[in-house]
């Protein structure tokens, strides 16, 4: 039976059994930030949705966003925009951040039902699973802080937030910049962001895990639609022209 793009595949079982386990294909994304149009273009088909955090703010859709995800991710943990909003929580913005990250989140709380609500009030901040022999371990931030850490440019730092983790991957988001590396025997993994790409250019990002290994990926999805609906959204001015400039450039 063929599928769409972004959603669950039916698993074949003739070609998918290795000493009796199914061979899953996980797709990563993080980030979507209100972004529907960006999560409807996913081009991927997968048996498993992994989402890292960080549904909603910035964006014009997000009741949409958390209804997709509701209905296709398998795997969701809390990230810091997502606590906030369930919360109505604007006490921990950064300065760069405040400003708009208080309207959005203004916007976004009037958009979403008590129940979408209590959805993003219930999401773990950390999970922990295993597929195939592989173990991985879900946040949004870092070890240390999994709501809100960055990880840190130092190597020797890197691999000290990686010491207590006793999962094979460790999947994180928040940085909205793709990273795929190994340190001190574990694999470390952000996908980027689908919803904001901050890496240079418009194209949304994501993270493909099948038979052991991780692909880095990208896509184009209609941004132009995205920032029409920012553009009418009841946001300041200024805000709503540096949220549009973001998804134009890919950069803050």
């Amino acid at each position: 039976m063929p599928t769409g793009h972004g959603k669950r595949r039916p698993v074949s079982r003739s070609s998918s059994y290795r000493r009796h386990e199914v061979i899953v294909k996980l797709v990563i994304v993080s980030d979507i930030h209100g972004n529907y149009d960006a999560l409807q273009a996913l081009p991927e088909d997968y048996d498993e949705l992994w989402v890292l955090g960080d549904l909603v703010n910035y964006g014009p859709q997000p009741a949409e966003v958390i209804a997709t995800v509701v209905a296709r991710a398998s795997l969701v943990v809390q990230g810091n925009h997502d606590h906030a909003v369930a919360h109505d929580d604007d006490s921990a913005w950064s300065p760069r951040y405040r400003a708009m990250a208080e309207a959005t989140r203004r916007y976004t709380s009037s958009m979403l039902s008590d129940a979408q609500k209590a959805f993003l009030r219930g999401l773990p901040e950390q999970v922990q699973i295993e597929r195939d022999g592989t173990t991985f371990h879900l946040l949004h931030g870092t070890p240390a802080d999994p709501l809100r850490g960055r990880w840190p440019t130092d190597e020797a730092e890197w691999e000290a937030e990686l010491a207590g983790v006793t999962a094979d991957v460790l999947l994180c988001g928040h940085s909205h910049v793709p990273v795929l590396r190994r340190l001190g025997g574990k694999t470390l993994l952000n996908p980027g962001s689908l919803g904001q790409p901050r890496m240079g250019g418009a194209c949304a990002s994501y993270a493909v895990w099948q038979d052991g290994a991780f692909e880095l990926k990208t896509f184009h999805y209609p941004v132009q639609e995205t920032v029409r609906k920012l553009r009418e959204l009841p946001l300041p001015a200024k805000i709503a022209s540096e949220l549009m400039e973001i998804l134009h450039t890919g950069k803050v």
